[in-house]
Formats: structure tokens, sequence, C-alpha cells
């Protein structure tokens, strides 16, 4: 028994010690919301409050799942909030997600701050940043999104957490009609709808000016941008918006009319033998994690539901019914490898016409002069460019013309071109959509990029780069991090991302032919468009 005791004690204190090691550098600090006082950690080093794991709204389980977000109920006391809450159910879909959150739960409603004030500090620019994913992975926690670097630019950053798949985008007849707005589906968007509310409500105990908030995200999280922006949810609430590639528009993620979503929802419940929706409610988290998972489906549709999104994205912008802010945007020189769209192929030019012909069966002519085939190089540079504007850059393409066409507010394009240096895990391979895949898993060699891909700008606009270590980093990735993360600051502190001597970057014009676009890269400069008529073609052939 002695012995135990010794040993119980010794562990003890390594885990004092431990503790002391994590929070030696920091002392408590507090803010009072609307429903109660938080305490979160002073850093005396980086010279900011930090606050991780606020919640809200409620936790969405029981007879909350698949329901919209609820207010939070008051507590007494004080609530810490000194470490990151768990992360939205989700499997390990991307190799390149590092989670720094407490675990995983269906009880995820919970952002992240970080902020500069001192006693006398307010009315700051707020970023609000919305991570990527697909809607069926991420996280607030991860370290590219870290709002630390941004906060010392003079901002208060946020980080917001939202259910993900079958937890945060499933409709139902069932879900529908218990509803008071008689839809379902959504919920990770009126999640960051939510957010956005109590951000506007509370933010200013943090030093933030609620009329000053800027949302930004990547992939999932532009599209995010782009739903928030439209959506009578959120769209009175922010004051700026960035998307780096991704808009909810054909063929992107796009939402789907509310019926067909229910009936989507309904045939995947009635296969899982669970059709009724006090059955589905009945389950464990586990258990619907389980019949998620068998069904190898990558996440539900978002829905025009008549509620978050009253109408399609472009009906919306057509309408001039978005919200009328400064709109900064862009994507990368290649999103997606080439042989995204060769599946399989080698860069023939047997094997290109095959697949373009088969593509686009009645326009095939049209498309190969924009997209020329000829040496193996050229097909892959075509093919690259085909897969990435399919895949992503298309949509974002739209949403800059929907907006730059139907507000007067001034749209910033860019196109990030920055090759990424490689990993320094020799085991590991890069993979599709910026994610990572260990080697032995892959049945072939992953082609060299011809450009920059999806996901790879993140930790450079967020000025993260020291953060991430898996990657070989040389002095000009920090040089183009400097760059392009101070684009973004300005941009959040003024609606212009130009100033501090950098390359000047113009503004579109609504009836620009070629309108500017600023290529970040080792060199940064703006240049005419030189692609639009490839986007312009998909734009007749999505019709949107």
């Amino acid at each position: 028994m002695k012995l135990l005791l010794i040993l119980l004690l010794c562990l003890l204190g390594l885990n004092l010690a431990k503790n002391y090691a994590q929070s030696n550098n920091t002392f408590a600090v507090q803010a009072k919301t609307e429903n109660g006082i938080v305490e979160g950690s002073y850093d005396v080093g980086e010279n900011l409050s930090m606050y991780f794991g606020i919640p809200f709204a409620k936790p969405p389980v029981g007879e909350l799942r698949w329901k919209a977000p609820q207010p939070l109920s008051d507590w007494s006391g004080i609530k810490g909030t000194k470490h990151f809450g768990p992360r939205s159910v989700q499997s390990n879909v991307f190799g390149d997600m590092r989670f720094r959150s407490d675990g995983i739960s269906e009880d995820c409603l919970y952002l992240n701050i970080w902020t500069p004030t001192n006693r006398t500090t307010k009315n700051l620019p707020v970023l609000v940043y919305f991570y990527g994913g697909g809607f069926v992975a991420g996280d607030g926690s991860e370290p590219r999104y870290d709002g630390a670097s941004m906060a010392k630019k003079g901002m208060v950053t946020v980080t917001v957490n939202y259910r993900l798949n079958i937890f945060g985008f499933f409709a139902h007849p069932e879900l529908s009609a218990e509803s008071p707005y008689k839809a379902s589906g959504n919920y990770g968007l009126m999640d960051q709808a939510a957010a956005l509310q109590w951000v506007y409500s509370n933010i200013a105990a943090f030093g933030g000016d609620p009329k000053k908030i800027t949302i930004a995200g990547e992939s999932a999280g532009s599209i995010s941008v782009c739903a928030q922006m439209v959506s009578p949810l959120a769209r009175d609430l922010i004051a700026g918006a960035i998307g780096e590639s991704g808009a909810g528009i054909k063929p992107t993620l796009a939402p789907v009319p509310l019926h067909e979503a229910e009936q989507e929802g309904l045939e995947f419940a009635t296969k899982a033998g669970y059709p009724t929706l006090a059955q589905l409610r009945s389950l464990s988290t586990k258990d619907v994690y389980d019949i998620y998972q068998e069904s190898q489906r990558f996440g539900f549709p978002t829905v025009v539901d008549g509620y978050f999104y009253p109408k399609t994205v472009p009906e919306i912008f057509d309408a001039g019914e978005q919200a009328k802010v400064p709109l900064l945007l862009g994507w990368n020189s290649a999103e997606i490898p080439g042989m995204a769209f060769m599946q399989g192929l080698p860069y023939t030019e047997e094997a290109y016409l095959k697949k373009v012909k088969e593509t686009y069966p009645n326009d095939h002519a049209q498309v190969l002069k924009l997209y020329p085939y000829g040496s193996k190089e050229v097909i892959e540079l075509s093919a690259t460019a085909l897969a990435s504007d399919r895949f992503i850059v298309y949509s974002t393409w739209k949403w800059f013309d929907l907006h730059r066409k139907n507000s007067d507010q001034p749209v910033y394009r860019y196109l990030y071109s920055k090759l990424r240096p490689p990993l320094k895990d020799v085991e590991m391979a890069d993979a599709l959509a910026g994610g990572t895949v260990r080697k032995s898993e892959v049945t072939a060699a992953e082609p060299k990029p011809v450009g920059a891909p999806h996901a790879c700008e993140i930790e450079y606009c967020m000025g993260n780069l020291h953060l991430m270590t898996e990657r070989a980093w040389q002095p000009e990735d920090f040089e183009v991090s400097k760059t392009m993360q101070q684009y973004f600051a300005n941009f959040i502190l003024t609606g212009n991302p130009n100033g501090q001597d950098l390359p000047e970057w113009p503004s579109a014009q609504a009836d620009d032919q070629t309108p500017p676009v600023m290529i970040i890269d080792v060199v940064s400069k703006s240049i005419d468009a030189k692609d639009d008529t490839r986007y312009q073609f998909l734009d007749r052939s999505y019709g949107n």
C-alpha cells in the first residue's frame, strides 16, 4: 500500500509539472458575456488573451439532435475556457488534419477567441474563420487556423465549430414536420449563423467591434462564407467576406431542393433499418456514426430550405439580396491533379481526347480550344485546369462574378501559386484535396505538382507556418506568408488589402472582361485575367 501511495504521488507530481509547464507563461483573465463570466488565459509572451471552448449554443444532443441551434442558458459562477472544446463527430477523412480539441462529441458547439486587448482597447475589427473539410471533417482547434498570428495584426480572431456529416446536414420528412420553419438539414450552416450572432452580441467584451466582423474560410469554409453572405440569418451581421476556394454553386456542394434532401435522408434511414425519427433519435452517437460510416457516403447535401437558404445562391445574388460588403476571394493554381479528370488514363493525346469527348459530347471542340492538347506536359496542365475548374474554381469564379455585378462594393481576386515544400516524413505523401496519406496506403505515386494544390494556402494566409511542422519550410515560404497574411489583415482591418508597401491590388469592375488578378507567389503581382473564357463556358454548361 505504501509503495502504491508513493507511485500515485509521483504520478500526481508529474501531472502537476506538466500542467505548470503548459501554463507557466499565463495568468487567468475574465470576460463577461450575456450568459455569464468566462475565464481564459493571458499569455505574457504572446501579449494575447485567449479563450478556448466558449459555448455559443446549447449542446445539440438528445432531443436537440437534428434541430436548429438553441440559445444558451445562463450560468452562475465562472466558466473555465482555457482548453479547446470537443470537435464534431467525424472520422479521419483527411490526413493533414491535426486537432487540439478535447475529443469528439455531439456536444461540439464551441468557439475560440484570441484578442490583443488591454484595459482600454475596444472596437477592434473581428475575423471569424470557418474551417474546411467538405462538411464532413475539420475543427476550429487545428493549428493552421490558430488565431494568435492574426490577432497580433490588431484584430480579434475567432474560430468556430459546427456540426458535420450526418449530424450537421441530415434532412428527413419527420424532421421538417416538427420544425417551426417546416424544413430540415443545414444544421451546420445554422450553427455558423448562431456563432455569428453570438459574436455580434458578445465580442465587445473581448475588445471587438460587432460592426466590423469579417468572415473567412477555405473550401467548405469558403462555401460557408458564401452561404452566410446570402442567408437572412447572417447577412446583416457581417462587414466583409474572404473566400478561399469554394462557393455553394453548382457543381460544388450546391444546395438541393428540400424534397430531394428529405427523400435522400428517408432512403438512407430506411436502408439502415431506422425509418422513423424516434428510432433515429434513440440511437447512441456511436450507432449513428456507425450507420453513416457503413453507408460509405460523403456527407449529405445542403438544402434550399426556405429558411437558411431562401433560394439558390445565384438567385439571391441576381436579386441583389446578399450582404453588400467588400469581398476578397480566389483559388489555387492547381486545386486538384489532372488525374482526377483522366481517371487513371495516361496523359496522352488519345486518352485526353477520349475523356473530353465523353464528358462534353456536344461541346468537345470548344473545350479543346479552352483546354488544349499537345505534348504530355501540355495535356497534364490542361487536364489539371479542367479538373480544378470543375472541382471548385468555376464555382468560386461565379461567386466573384455575381458579387461584382450585383453590388457596389469592391471585389478583390487572387490566384495563389506558390509551390509548397515536401513533407519531412518520407513515409508520407500528398493526396487529393490537400490531404496527406501514408505511402504504403497508395498504389501509385502522386505526380509532381504543377501548381499550388487545394488547401495549401491556409497556413500562409493565417501566418501559421511555424505551427505546421510537417513540411520543410524555406525562407521564401515565410516571405510569401508575410505578403499574403498582410493582404488579408489589411482587408479585415480596412476593407482594402492594399498598404504596407505591398504590390498594388486593384479591385475588379463589374464589366471588365479581363479583371485584375493578384498572383500570390514568391514575386506577387497583379495581372489581367487570362482564363475567364473557360469559366464563361462552364457557366453556360452548368446553367447557373
